[in-house]
C-alpha cells in the first residue's frame, strides 16, 4: 500500500518548490526516480520491491510529470538533482539507495555529485546523460508510441501502447510528460558530465539492458569506467526498462547492492 504526500523543498536559488511523493514499504531507504514516461515507470516495480524486501521506497514525481506543476523557474537536470539532494535533507534520511532509470539515473548521478552524506549507494539503470562517441543516445523525440516500444524492449510486443485506445486525460498527461522532458533533457546528455563522474565516491552499480537501443550498453561501460570502482553489470533479454521487463531479475541485484553498502549511520 502506498501513500502519496506533498512535501515543500525550499532551494536557495529557486525559493520553494513542491515535490509530490509517493512512499511505501518499510525499512531501508531506496530513493527511486523516475525516467520520461513518468511515475508510472516505476510504480510495480516500487511496489514490488516493497513488498519482497526490507525496503522504505520514496518515489518522488519531477515536478511537471503526470500533471504536476513545473516551476517555469526549474529548468535544468542539475536543478532537479539540487531539488532532490534538498529532498534527502528536508525529509532527514540517512543511508539512502538512491535509484535511476534512464533520465532518473542521470538527474540521480548529478545527486550523488551534490549529496554523499547522505546517500550510501547509487544505482544506475540504463541512464542517458554522458556523450559516448559513436553511441549517441536516440532522438526520443522524433520517435512514435510504436518505435519507443520497439527501442526500449528486448520483447516490444507485450508493451505497445495503441494511442486510439487511450482516454484523452491519458493522452494529456502523456504529451505533458513528452513537454517536461525536453524542458529538463534536451539532447538527453550533458557534454560535461562524463568528466565530472570521477568526483563520485559513492558505491556505485551501473545496470544495463543487453537490448537497450534507446541507449546502448557502450554507454554504461562508459558510465562505470568513468566512476571510480563501479560495478558494471549486464541484463540479458532486457532493454531500456529492466523495471517493467525483468523485475525479478532487477530487485536482488538492487537490492543486494543496496545491503552490501549500507552504513546504517546517520548523515554527518
Amino acid at each position: 500500500m502506498s501513500t502519496t504526500s506533498t512535501v515543500d523543498v525550499p532551494l536557495p536559488e529557486l525559493g520553494t518548490i513542491a515535490v509530490r511523493v509517493d512512499e511505501r514499504g518499510e525499512g531501508r531507504p531506496i530513493l527511486l526516480l523516475h525516467g520520461g514516461a513518468g511515475s508510472m515507470s516505476v510504480t510495480g516495480f516500487a511496489d514490488r520491491l516493497a513488498a519482497e524486501r526490507n525496503a522504505h521506497v520514496y518515489a518522488p514525481t519531477h515536478p511537471g510529470f503526470d500533471g504536476t506543476d513545473r516551476p517555469e523557474r526549474l529548468t535544468t537536470i542539475g536543478e532537479l538533482a539540487a531539488l532532490y539532494a534538498e529532498l534527502l535533507n528536508t525529509l532527514d534520511l540517512t543511508d539512502v539507495t538512491v535509484v535511476g532509470n534512464s533520465v532518473g539515473g542521470w538527474i540521480a548521478a548529478e545527486l550523488a555529485l551534490l549529496q554523499q552524506n547522505r546517500v550510501s549507494g547509487l544505482v544506475l539503470v540504463d541512464a542517458v546523460g554522458i556523450e559516448v562517441p559513436d553511441h549517441p543516445v536516440i532522438d526520443f523525440f522524433a520517435l512514435d508510441l510504436t518505435q519507443i516500444a520497439d527501442y526500449s524492449y528486448a520483447d516490444p510486443d507485450p508493451y505497445r501502447i495503441e494511442p486510439t485506445q487511450l482516454n484523452p486525460a491519458v493522452l494529456r498527461m502523456m504529451a505533458g510528460n513528452r513537454s517536461a522532458l525536453e524542458v529538463y533533457g534536451g539532447s538527453m546528455t550533458d557534454p560535461t558530465l562524463l568528466g565530472r563522474l570521477p568526483e563520485i565516491t559513492l558505491p556505485t552499480l551501473v545496470i544495463w539492458g543487453e537490448a537497450d537501443r534507446i541507449v546502448d550498453p557502450e554507454n554504461g561501460r562508459a558510465y562505470a569506467d568513468a566512476i571510480p570502482g563501479a560495478e558494471f553489470v549486464i541484463m540479458p533479454n532486457t532493454g531500456h526498462l529492466p523495471q517493467i521487463e525483468s523485475p525479478a531479475e532487477l530487485i536482488p541485484l538492487l537490492w543486494n547492492f543496496a545491503d552490501a553498502h549500507a552504513t546504517g549511520r546517520p548523515a554527518a
